[in-house]
């Protein structure tokens, strides 16, 4: 794959809100992160030699803007994605300075990271991801995986849903709703069927097939009254999947559906969303 190289199948359609939806949760996701992974991840690293790390659906960055700094040493960045208004907007947030003032340079690749190949992470230090997995299928992330074991490069894939939320208060529509939603994960999109919830298992024992040691840890978002706004928007995200998967929802959620937007904006409504994060390292 080579820099900016456009994609070969139709890109994907973003709402036209995804680049705020990901400002949002970004904050989230950094207080669920497991940091004890990233020290894990620096004892891999090479010396003083510049080390180059791949991004896989970079969206606007934040991944490369929470790791890069607690990294050490000189890093260049591979950011891939397909939306080339999201790389545009990684590149120009990615920090300049590693966490021992090193300096950290960019680049972008607009691709189809389903496709990776070894050859594509020949030299990695480093792969990562966030929230990505959810959204590939079995036969994507074996391909992903193999790719990775194949170019020897350690593995950092975070935020990866598990399918467990808690909502507080509870009502009895919540796990309803959360069965509706976990169907949608799964679904089929074209001929593709996604993993949704299974997925981090799945990547679990495809490194560990691979030859790869395998440590997870749990990273849930927890909500409260400092992030109603993104509770909000979360919760609308969520029933609006649920009910197109299960168009009957629509009619019996009305009044719960606004009982709880209510609540998530008046910060009153607490939600538990439960993710996991995942490295893998040759053996």
């Amino acid at each position: 794959m080579t820099e900016q190289q456009a994609v070969q199948d139709a890109p994907v359609e973003l709402p036209p809100d995804f680049a705020q939806w990901l400002a949002l949760r970004e904050p989230a996701d950094v207080a669920a992160r497991a940091t004890d992974l990233v020290d894990t991840v620096r004892a891999t690293l090479p010396g003083s030699t510049p080390y180059v790390v791949h991004d896989l659906g970079a969206g606007t960055g934040s991944l490369g803007r929470w790791l890069a700094p607690l990294l050490p040493g000189p890093q260049h960045w591979v950011l891939y994605d397909q939306d080339p208004d999201l790389l545009a907007r990684a590149r120009a947030g990615m920090p300049t300075v590693a966490a021992d003032s090193a300096p950290v340079t960019v680049q972008t690749r607009r691709g189809d990271l389903t496709r990776l190949t070894a050859t594509d992470l020949a030299g990695a230090a480093l792969v990562t991801a966030s929230a990505l997995l959810d959204m590939l299928t079995a036969a994507e992330i074996e391909r992903l995986v193999a790719a990775c074991a194949e170019a020897g490069s350690p593995a950092l894939f975070l935020i990866s849903v598990t399918g467990t939320v808690q909502l507080t208060p509870a009502d009895p529509l919540d796990v309803e709703i959360a069965d509706a939603f976990n169907a949608h994960q799964r679904r089929a999109v074209g001929a593709r069927r996604l993993l949704g919830p299974d997925a981090v298992d799945a990547c679990a024992a495809a490194f560990t097939r691979h030859g790869m040691t395998v440590q997870t840890r749990p990273s849930p978002w927890r909500l409260g009254p400092e992030q109603a706004a993104l509770t909000a928007q979360w919760f609308t995200g969520w029933l609006d999947a649920a009910c197109e998967q299960r168009p009957e929802l629509v009619d019996l959620t009305h009044e719960y559906a606004k009982r709880r937007r209510n609540e998530a904006n008046a910060g009153r409504l607490g939600v538990l969303v439960d993710h996991t994060d995942l490295l893998a390292v040759p053996r």
